[in-house]
């Protein structure tokens, strides 16, 4: 009884269970912190707070004072009596106040605190379990008596009537404690069985989480080189569009500068010209045929200037006046002998007049070959190719430093026609490979294949990671693969896939195949595109196939110890041909 009245001062008189964080308000009465709380919300509306027990008022909302000391004897309290609270099953005969129950009588069908327990076990003996509330399923449904017995063969629970008039007259029973005891053993064993399984699924779990873990760390590390990659493309493709414009912009200022320069010479000759058609355009209007005919001729020297004309616009000089102009007072006759004594002014004017043609006919041609010079100095047109060079170069440079930043090579595959079958037909590239309808005149050799329509590459790759595209005609049957020098030229053991020395991917009718020494696989991706991706990484024991679809799309991966350097070989069937890209 004395844990009774202990466990109602612990209880909160709101939600009648023990104090949970319990807290008190100025009146001194404790509450459950949420309890509380819900209470002071719902008066909240009214404008008033008071107390649930004491109902004393508050015109402010009431603050909550934590009580450390409640909450630990209420923990300990607890922790006395944790079936009573598990449970919460309480005794029949406390009928005042709830009082946790310590057994249940299944006869009685009651249960009991420690207090009527001890006064029950003084009258009666009976069976006794720890508190229930489920006393039909104790007891036998069909007799109402306690279940004491078990069956083994029936797998059931029995009371004593069941084993001595039931159905189940002359089984072998247990007593329900055994035969318990002996299910838990067996329930332990079973146990012990189970643990090392768990622990395996746990130790898979874990390495599942492990490469989760180092899947998302590589692939962050990827994300990283990724962007970093692409940030240097960013910066060299900025750096080539540099370059590229910068060659336009030279080419366009030699140009332009050059045309600029020719037209200002153009215009200095079209000054010129324009000053000698303004002097001759003044001579045609000259009337006095004595000073017109004085005139240096100026249509016999093209590059006169002021000495042409003496200087002043047409005035004739005092020597020529004296030569042959008239003296005042001077008859025509006296004119005549004048000039037969002074014959020697006649010579002259004839070696000036051929010094004037001499030079007009000079500056004729100095015009010309400077004409035709300038003409081919200047440029027609932009050089493209030049500036598509330029451009290339850097695109070229930027896919190099992409290959190499990656770590993968793009070998230049070429086919050996010395290994290639004499029905098959390589290209003057040696790139593509293909059925002919005619044998080819070969030579012969040792390396060719006599059996099947195949052929490899002139070099083989036995180190690094490497990189190429191929593209078939998805006509007919094709192989592309990878086998060792070493592979048979002839009969079954020469066939692509069909021994230790070769691998391929094969595809025919819609459908892709992948075979290795005599074992196909059949893949559950049909063929979308004509271009296909080969991988190779040598040192990690890896070849795979991409198919170039968008997105690209992995195919198969082959894994081997390779132990000779690996040929790029391809098998074509009639119709088919396969050719290399990369």
């Amino acid at each position: 009884m004395a844990s009774a009245e202990l466990r109602d001062e612990l209880n909160c008189s709101i939600c009648l269970s023990l104090y949970t964080d319990p807290v008190s308000l100025r009146c001194g009465h404790f509450f459950c912190r949420s309890c509380i709380v819900s209470a002071l919300d719902a008066q909240e509306a009214a404008g008033v707070y008071s107390c649930p027990d004491c109902r004393a008022e508050y015109p402010e909302r009431p603050a909550l004072e934590k009580n450390r000391k409640l909450r630990n004897i209420v923990e300990r309290f607890s922790s006395t009596q944790p079936e009573m609270e598990e449970t919460r099953i309480f005794c029949t005969y406390c009928t005042k106040s709830p009082v946790p129950a310590v057994r249940s009588c299944l006869q009685c069908e009651s249960s009991l605190c420690d207090d009527h327990l001890t006064a029950h076990n003084k009258t009666m003996d009976h069976i006794l379990t720890k508190p229930t509330t489920s006393f039909g399923f104790k007891k036998c449904s069909l007799h109402k008596k306690v279940l004491e017995y078990y069956c083994p063969q029936d797998a059931a629970c029995l009371c004593v009537s069941c084993c001595l008039v039931g159905e189940h007259r002359g089984h072998q029973v247990e007593l329900l404690d055994e035969a318990s005891e002996k299910k838990k053993n067996k329930l332990r064993e079973y146990l012990n069985e189970l643990s090392p399984q768990k622990a395996e699924i746990q130790e898979r779990a874990q390495n599942l989480q492990d490469r989760k873990r180092r899947i998302q760390e590589k692939a962050s590390d990827k994300r990283k080189n990724v962007i970093k990659i692409f940030m240097d493309i960013k910066k060299q493709l900025e750096m080539a569009e540099k370059k590229t414009l910068n060659e336009v912009s030279r080419q366009e200022e030699k140009i332009v500068s050059q045309i600029s320069h020719q037209i200002q010479k153009l215009e200095i000759q079209e000054d010129e010209l324009s000053r000698k058609m303004h002097h001759v355009e003044e001579m045609c209007g000259v009337t006095d045929p004595i000073r017109l005919l004085q005139e240096s001729d100026i249509t016999e020297c093209n590059h006169g200037g002021e000495e042409d004309t003496g200087g002043d616009g047409g005035e004739v000089s005092s020597d020529e006046d004296l030569d042959v102009g008239l003296v005042a007072g001077q008859t025509d006759d006296d004119v005549s002998k004048t000039k037969e004594q002074d014959n020697t002014t006649y010579p002259i004017v004839h070696q000036k007049s051929d010094q004037k043609d001499a030079c007009s006919e000079q500056s004729n041609d100095v015009q010309k070959e400077a004409s035709v010079s300038d003409q081919h100095e200047i440029p027609e047109d932009l050089d493209e190719v030049l500036i598509s060079l330029t451009l290339h170069r850097s695109m070229r440079d930027i896919v190099t430093n992409v290959t190499s930043e990656l770590g993968v090579h793009v070998p230049d595959i070429l086919l050996d026609v010395d290994t290639a079958h004499r029905v098959v037909k390589i290209s003057e590239d040696l790139k593509t490979a293909k059925i002919s309808e005619e044998k080819q005149e070969r030579p012969k050799s040792s390396g060719r294949f006599v059996t099947y329509s195949q052929v490899l590459s002139r070099c083989g790759l036995s180190s690094g990671r490497h990189y190429w595209e191929v593209e078939w005609n998805q006509i007919g049957g094709n192989d592309i693969g990878m086998c060792y020098p070493s592979i048979e030229r002839k009969g079954d053991e020469s066939e692509m896939g069909y021994n230790d020395k070769s691998w391929c991917l094969h595809m025919y009718d819609g459908e892709y195949n992948v075979w290795y020494n005599s074992v196909g696989l059949a893949l559950s991706e049909k063929p979308t595109c004509p271009t296909l991706g080969v991988f190779l990484d040598y040192e990690a024991g890896r070849l795979s196939f991409y198919e170039l679809c968008d997105p690209i799309r992995h195919l198969h991966t082959f894994t081997a110890s390779f132990t000779e350097p690996l040929h790029v070989a391809f098998c074509v069937d009639e119709g088919a041909s396969v050719k290399i890209k990369s």
